[in-house]
């Protein structure tokens, strides 16, 4: 988090030091300016970024309860005073916390922390929507986009700039990385054994720790997919 810039706003001197002492103390927190009326805390909001004021409520010319009342847009406030009963009024205009004169600096720290609580930006999580399973998809080979049936590849295999579609009764040659095939299909169904090899899980007919059997083809699995590969099929050696 930055640097916490802040404000105190009270008529009485030694109240006005003893939170700019209790302030000193915090090396992210970062006394700005202090001032004894609401007229002047005006005047500073509008000429600096405050991020949190320290405010009294029994002030000449105007209270503090007043004031907050009359800002469009407040920066975070922690009440200072020495009455109890502005407590209800204060915690209506949606202050941190209201501290009782004279201000200890374990109360003072608490106040800090509840600041902070609030202050902590909220970690959402997005959930990226899954990729939807395709039933086909086109691939260009020889000048033409053929349509696949996902459920008719056997396997698929890398040469160079190349890939192979192994299907049932027929293959298909596309000028196209294996990379990219690969991110077309779903990664539930499709499993990559190798940097040349894309098998179809469903055709799978047997396997061992080495290699991958889709009917009569042998298919090595690669040493960088065996960790990958053995969770996956749940082979033990």
């Amino acid at each position: 988090m930055d640097t916490v810039k802040c404000l105190v706003v009270d008529d009485e001197p030694l109240a006005r030091e003893l939170v700019e002492s209790h302030l000193a103390k915090l090396d992210q927190f970062e006394h700005t300016a202090s001032c004894n009326n609401a007229l002047a805390a005006f005047s500073i909001l509008n000429s600096q970024d405050i991020d949190l004021m320290f405010l009294d409520i029994q002030m000449p010319m105007i209270t503090g309860l007043d004031f907050i009342r009359n800002l469009k847009s407040p920066p975070k406030v922690i009440i200072t005073s020495a009455f109890r009963h502005y407590a209800i009024d204060g915690f209506d205009l949606d202050v941190v916390d209201y501290l009782l004169k004279p201000i200890t600096f374990e109360r003072f720290l608490k106040a800090i922390e509840k600041y902070l609580q609030l202050a902590r930006p909220v970690k959402v999580i997005e959930r990226v929507p899954e990729k939807p399973a395709l039933d086909f998809v086109y691939l260009r080979s020889n000048k033409k986009h053929h349509k696949v049936d996902v459920a008719e590849i056997l396997y698929i295999e890398s040469n160079k700039d190349y890939i192979t579609v192994h299907m049932t009764g027929r293959e298909l040659v596309v000028k196209q990385p294996i990379s990219e095939v690969e991110g077309m299909l779903d990664e539930k169904r499709f499993l990559r054994i190798h940097r040349s090899y894309l098998v179809n899980v469903d055709k799978i007919t047997a396997f061992t720790a080495s290699d991958i059997e889709i009917n009569a083809v042998e298919l090595p699995i690669g040493t960088n997919y065996k960790k990958v590969i053995a969770a996956a099929l749940n082979i033990k050696e």
